[in-house]
């Protein structure tokens, strides 16, 4: 496969402290936020480049009781600035020593490759939100596997548009979930799914995909196994076999299936209108992306009353004063 792009720089920070971090992303963020209020972070952490970035370009995860800060692209530099200046964590009622923080800048672990990369879920990956939610719910099991495996594609291919990364040929998936029923994520009525998934796009480490991303949903990991990229009769029936094991045992495995760039519509920016009796804000980008499947008919949806799932929290959630009302910093 050819790719035409400049190289994608990516940075993954280990905090590594004097005892177990028990805490969310969010707190931590509100952490940085606090302590270090005049660096270049803080507008990627607390929702000033909402307008800007649709894909959140600085990532916090906690993983193992171990704080995880994943940049990518225009959030890399950043990082490198906090880590440099960390040494301890001061959550009011605990404070956490940094003795070290190991950071690691790569600029080739976001691209296309020419084989199949095998990935596992470290965190659930949110991949229904209300939209395709609403269509997952009308489909058989032989079409919800497709539907989530197209779904991952267009995903990463909504990645790589972000990004920049010109792709010159299709992004191939292949599932292999846990389960085909979806477990229910927070109040958004978020489904979201475990396992493990192949594709031929190399992605770094902990970034994540799908919804939630800055909630920590999503987390990747490469397994840096890969597969021979090839569509003859032996390799198929190598992965028939390995289908049918893992169907046996409980999981739910897709076929190989790709997507092109022009199978993703671009996703839609939530802008609200102005209300002269109401001041409201941009809904928050980073979550939901909107990514429309063009292969599943669409369903006619319920209707709601916008006034049950509107949350005006959302549009502040990553505020230092928010932070400090549902983490008590």
């Amino acid at each position: 496969m050819e790719y035409s792009s400049p190289p994608i720089r990516t940075v993954i920070a280990r905090i590594i402290t004097d005892k177990p971090v028990r805490k969310t992303p969010y707190q931590v963020k509100g952490v940085f936020m606090r302590q270090f209020p005049d660096l270049e972070i803080v507008p990627m952490m607390d929702g000033t480049f909402r307008d800007r970035f649709l894909y959140p370009r600085v990532q916090i995860k906690i993983l193992n009781e171990q704080v995880y800060m994943i940049g990518i692209h225009e959030g890399v530099d950043p990082i490198v600035e906090l880590a440099g200046r960390l040494d301890i964590l001061d959550f009011g009622n605990i404070t956490f020593q940094v003795f070290d923080t190991e950071v690691n800048v790569k600029d080739d672990q976001f691209k296309a490759v020419d084989r199949l990369i095998r990935y596992r879920l470290l965190t659930p990956w949110v991949a229904l939100n209300q939209m395709t939610g609403s269509r997952y719910r009308f489909l058989n099991n032989n079409e919800r596997i497709g539907f989530l495996n197209r779904l991952l594609g267009q995903n990463i291919v909504f990645l790589s548009r972000e990004m920049g990364v010109e792709l010159q040929d299709k992004i191939f998936t292949k599932v292999n979930l846990t389960s085909m029923f979806p477990k229910p994520v927070d109040e958004r009525n978020w489904g979201a799914f475990s396992g493990e998934f192949r594709t031929n796009f190399l992605l770094p480490n902990y970034l994540g995909i799908g919804n939630g991303i800055t909630r920590g949903y999503g987390a990747v990991y490469g397994m840096f196994n890969p597969q021979s990229f090839q569509f003859d009769e032996t390799s198929l029936r190598e992965q028939n076999k390995d289908g049918a094991q893992s169907q046996s045992e409980g999981m739910a495995v897709s076929e190989l299936e790709g997507v092109t760039v022009e199978d993703v519509p671009k996703p839609k920016r939530h802008i609200a209108k102005k209300r002269k009796t109401k001041k409201r804000t941009k809904k928050v980008l980073t979550e939901e992306f909107d990514i429309v499947e063009n292969k599943v008919p669409v369903l006619p949806e319920p209707k709601q009353d916008k006034k049950e799932y509107i949350n005006p929290e959302d549009d502040k959630f990553n505020s230092p004063e928010f932070h400090k009302k549902q983490h008590k910093l």
